[in-house]
């Protein structure tokens, strides 16, 4: 059984083998953990919002609050956990959801709990009748609303929960977890891997993992280039070498052709090529009139690319509103 057991857990994905089973276990927002904990032990748990970008824990926060109030035993009768992935229409909402929060448990004293992750897929007539339901059961069970967007959360769910927002993690509290991992799994990380990891996460910290379990798949040793090669992303000195083109390179043609022939050989997408260029032309000393310019060119690229433009045309676009205006163009010393 133990054999079977490891087996089963080797091949779990590492952010559900690693997602903290206790509210103890949680890397951060200590102040949102602080206050849910007070709410648990005083019994007065009230209807939770959770919104923030994804992979910031809102999920493990209230799974691990559900593994604290109750018992394995009781977990699967006392909890209802409904997800994106589920029909969650007004027809759910007045049929299982209804149902599920108006049977009383034979637990006395204790309210069931109803989690609806990604609440902001609902629709507005879902989320009205949902309204009523929170309102006439709330001696009974408990609703955690997790979203993303909280805009699109009607205001009569908003007010009838306490909110709480979940914010990006930063490299400070993703770097101890991530390090603990690496220690487990016994792996060759190296510390520009780290970095890689961190910034291509933008602070969730699922993101973070995924990538370190594919990084780990595929190379033997996780450092930048290969953390960059696994997610398809472009290698800084890539993006260097297209900028020193665009800044340097005296015709028109090579300039163009030594930029399609990075893209061929790395397989990358002018789209991404142009998000990355622009945190390196805004770390440049330009002309505040010059930076505009470009930055407003390269805006206008993006948005054809995004309409369904061919990347050829946009290419000599981009080179063209170089070439317009390097002259008053100077690197940083």
């Amino acid at each position: 059984m133990g054999e079977e057991a490891t087996a089963k857990t080797s091949r779990m994905p590492w952010v559900e083998k690693y997602r903290p089973s206790k509210l103890d276990d949680l890397i951060s927002h200590e102040e949102i953990i602080s206050t849910i904990n007070r709410f648990i032990n005083q019994k007065q748990l009230p209807h939770l919002l959770f919104y923030g970008p994804p992979g910031t824990g809102k999920t493990s926060t209230i799974l691990a609050c559900a593994k604290q109030l109750y018992t394995p035993a009781q977990f699967k009768s006392m909890v209802l956990e409904l997800n994106a992935s589920d029909d969650r229409g007004i027809g759910i909402v007045r049929g299982q959801i209804l149902n599920f929060a108006s049977t009383r448990t034979i637990f006395s004293g204790t309210f069931k709990l109803i989690i609806l992750d990604e609440a902001d897929a609902m629709t507005n007539d879902a989320q009205n009748a949902l309204r009523r339901i929170i309102e006439k059961y709330t001696e009974n069970v408990r609703f955690c609303v997790i979203c993303n967007y909280l805009s699109k959360i009607i205001p009569a769910v908003q007010s009838r929960c306490t909110r709480f927002r979940f914010a990006p993690l930063t490299p400070e509290q993703i770097l101890p977890r991530l390090d603990k991992i690496i220690e487990m799994e016994n792996l060759n990380v190296t510390e520009d891997g780290k970095k890689a990891l961190m910034v291509l996460s933008k602070g969730d910290m699922r993101k973070v993992l995924n990538v370190l379990q594919s990084t780990s798949m595929a190379f033997d040793e996780v450092n930048e280039d290969s953390v960059y090669t696994c997610v398809g992303h472009p290698l800084r000195r890539d993006i260097e070498r297209i900028l020193e083109t665009l800044l340097s390179c005296k015709s028109f043609e090579d300039a163009y052709n030594e930029i399609q022939s990075i893209k061929s050989v790395k397989g990358l997408a002018l789209d991404d090529i142009l998000t990355e260029l622009h945190l390196f032309i805004m770390r440049l000393e330009l002309p505040m009139s010059v930076m505009n310019k470009i930055i407003i060119k390269m805006a206008s690229i993006e948005e054809r690319l995004a309409k369904g433009c061919t990347e050829g045309p946009q290419i000599t676009a981009l080179i063209a509103a170089f070439f317009i205006n390097r002259d008053h163009v100077t690197l940083e010393s």
